[in-house]
């Protein structure tokens, strides 16, 4: 193989790269924008987050309120962990389509690739 040759894959390989940085940073754009609603004491209270783990909504049924305080807190913070639980889910399907898109497993690291080929001179 040639010094043009190498040269030649070197600047594809770049190419690659940032074709599958912008198509990640376009995912997490959208993770971050999903909504997901997690409830707890059989929807008693409810619980809406967005991508970004922000509470947006909070929703406690009326029957709810006239329980003790310490249900009422209790039901609202398993609320908000089953918010967060499907926020992540949500967000990692979200990566792993993208990743599936570009013919790669789900989760892979592609930063020591830039790294690499941010280094290298042509």
């Amino acid at each position: 193989m040639s010094i043009k040759d190498l040269s030649g894959l070197m600047k594809q390989a770049q190419e690659m790269q940032a074709r599958m940085q912008e198509q990640m940073q376009a995912a997490q754009e959208e993770a971050a924008n999903l909504r997901v609603t997690g409830d707890a004491g059989a929807g008693l209270a409810r619980v809406t987050m967005n991508g970004r783990f922000e509470v947006v909504e909070i929703s406690l049924d009326d029957a709810l309120l006239k329980e003790e305080k310490s249900v009422v807190e209790d039901l609202i913070a398993a609320a908000c962990n089953d918010a967060v639980r499907r926020a992540g889910e949500a967000q990692q399907a979200k990566m792993a389509e993208a990743a599936g898109g570009m013919g790669l497993p789900g989760g892979m690291d592609l930063g020591s690739l830039g790294d690499l080929l941010g280094k290298m001179k042509f």
